[in-house]
Order: structure tokens, then sequence, then C-alpha cells
């Protein structure tokens, strides 16, 4: 048993601890942390969009205002943020005093597969929007974590799985670094009920990008369904958009918090096994 666990009492101070020697390390690791904000590069990459309020939790749904308020906070600090060539991207080393100058809400966050109110709850919207902004560009993902658990099946059957990403001030980062010979720019901002991003360049883009699944199984291992599946980028011809490369990014395995509907034989077979 931790000692936090023991001593509740002392989890502030572990918390504390715990940040501060995060931002330490990062200090000494010899990376360039992009910090730099310009104008809107004129061209843009790619862009998507997605729903602020999610009517569908359970909760109160004061807590979904109370997260737009939170990621209103934290996406000022990295909208127009440019990734010049060799500068790595922290989410928490530009968003890590966003809350200085005015406070985060009680937001919801999973915690232990529980849905409950933090303070500053809802921002894995934002971590989850720049990943999967990230995953079209030529950017390299140096820190990614997917959610532990996933309770409900994609919206959308069509949509690509395990590209989400999950974040923790002082354990779990989002971080990218442009190992190309251009800058990138990230934009961000709100409608009356979505929130959208884009990636933006300096010149017209030569190649554009698509995320798709490989190897998707599922599988019943000590009493829970898991989800295992390929991350790829495909990379296109802007022009053409004819396929170039096809790169695999890396393998998402997920429990899952439901049972899969529709299970072929092989995957069931192998379940069984």
């Amino acid at each position: 048993m931790r000692l936090t666990q023991r001593f509740p009492l002392l989890l502030p101070l572990r918390k504390w601890q715990r940040k501060k020697c995060y931002y330490a390390r990062m200090f000494l690791d010899k990376n360039r942390y992009a910090t730099r904000k310009q104008r809107p590069f004129p061209y843009v990459l790619y862009e998507d969009s997605s729903l602020l309020i999610n009517r569908n939790t359970g909760a109160d749904i004061q807590y979904q205002y109370n997260k737009v308020h939170n990621l209103r906070l934290a996406a000022a600090t990295c909208s127009q943020i440019v990734l010049f060539p060799g500068e790595v991207f922290s989410l928490w080393w530009l968003a890590r005093k966003a809350d200085r100058r005015e406070k985060y809400k009680d937001g919801l966050c999973v915690h232990n597969g529980t849905l409950v109110a933090v303070y500053g709850g809802g921002l894995c919207q934002l971590s989850n929007q720049l990943f999967w902004l990230f995953l079209h560009t030529p950017l390299t993902i140096l820190e990614r974590h997917t959610h532990q658990v996933k309770e409900f099946p994609n919206p959308d059957p069509n949509d690509p799985l395990g590209v989400d990403a999950t974040i923790l001030e002082g354990w779990l980062d989002l971080k990218a670094r442009n190992d190309t010979r251009q800058p990138l720019q990230i934009e961000l901002g709100f409608t009356e009920d979505r929130f959208w991003g884009r990636i933006r360049t300096q010149a017209p883009p030569k190649f554009r990008y698509a995320v798709e699944n490989d190897n998707l199984q599922y599988y019943h291992e000590s009493g829970v369904w898991k989800e295992r599946v390929d991350v790829v980028r495909v990379k296109l011809d802007a022009r053409t958009g004819q396929p170039i490369s096809r790169e695999t990014l890396y393998t998402n395995l997920c429990t899952l918090g439901y049972t899969p509907e529709a299970l072929d034989t092989a995957v069931e077979s192998r379940a069984k096994n």
C-alpha cells in the first residue's frame, strides 16, 4: 500500500512534489520546448473539430459547462504556438500555468474506472484534439498515453480506434517533436458548440496524411475484454490524393468497459484460447 493511501492527507504534498520534480527534469533534459507564438500561417495542413457539450454522461450538465471553461484556459496557452525544426511540443510545459489568472472549475474525469468531478477536469478533450491533429502531420510523437479503460464504443464505427490521449500533470504528458525542415503551427478555437483545431504551414502542403487501423483484435483475458489495434499513418500526395507510404506508428492496447457486439469466428476462437 502506498504511503498516500495510508495517509490521504499527504496526497496534496505528494502531488506538489511530483510536479516540481517533473518540471525540474524537463528543464534539464536538453529538449527545446516550443513557446513562441506568431500570427496564423497562411496554409492549413489539417483541421478538425469535436463537440463541446456531452449531454449523455448521466452527471450534472454544469460539469460540461465547467469543462468548456477549463478548455478555453488551457487551449489559449497552446494556440498560435509554432514548432520550429527540432523543437518539442509539451502540453504541460505550455498549460502548467493556465489557471494562474483565472482558476479552473471542477470537471469530470475518469478515475479508477469511475466518472468523478475534479479540479480542472475535462482537459483530456484538449489532449485528444491535439493528438488527433498531430497524427495528421509528419511530427514525431514522443509521449502519449492511452486511457486504460475504454468505457464506450466509438459513436461512429468508421472512426479509427486507439487515437485518444490522456494527460495528468506531473505524470502523463503529450509530447511531439518537429523533425522536419519546416515550422508547423497549432491553432485552436471555439464556436458556439464545437472545439476546433488546425495545423498550419508557411508553404502549400506537398503531402497530407490519413489515419487508419490494422490488425484489430478483441480478446478475453482475466475476466475482461481487451482491444488491440495498430494505428497507421498514410502519407498522401496533396495534389492527387494518391498514397505514397504507410507507417505503423504504435499498437494501442486497452481494456473495454463493455462487451464487443460483433466478433468474427477468429476473434471468438482466440478469446476462448
